[in-house]
């Protein structure tokens, strides 16, 4: 049990600081007032997420360690349902129900996507 927290922990601080990053050049690089860092790290989270469990039922590419350290720790890290769900209470505070319904369903209609298209792109590379 010590083990899996410290493997869960190390790939959360790695997804962790990689989200803090992403989303730190976009609010540096991108002015808009669409989250655009929160969306883009959901959805990288979410295709990765689909590689990752794609290749593992692939057969024993990876141990289960290694699994649990890619998907709990990292994605785990590196995506954030809080900050989604903030992002989208203050679309919804300042009233920009466009931007609002935009944000929503693109965050949970590619991020479904880019799951499945993980789970394709790692079956077609290594079958």
């Amino acid at each position: 049990m010590v083990k899996s927290v410290i493997i869960v922990g190390l790939g959360g601080f790695i997804g962790t600081v990689a989200r803090f990053l992403i989303s730190r050049y976009f609010q540096v690089h991108v002015n808009s007032v669409f989250p655009w860092g929160t969306f883009v790290v959901n959805i990288a989270g979410s295709l990765l997420i689909g590689f990752i469990l794609g290749l593992s039922e692939l057969g024993e590419f990876l141990s289960p360690e290694t699994r649990l350290f890619l998907t709990v720790g990292i994605c785990g890290g590196l995506t954030t349902f809080s900050t989604f769900s903030n992002d989208a209470f203050i679309l919804v505070k300042e009233q920009d129900w466009i931007r609002f319904i935009i944000y929503a369903s693109l965050s949970f209609f590619i991020g479904l996507l880019a799951v499945y298209g993980g789970r394709i792109a790692a079956k077609s590379i290594f079958i």
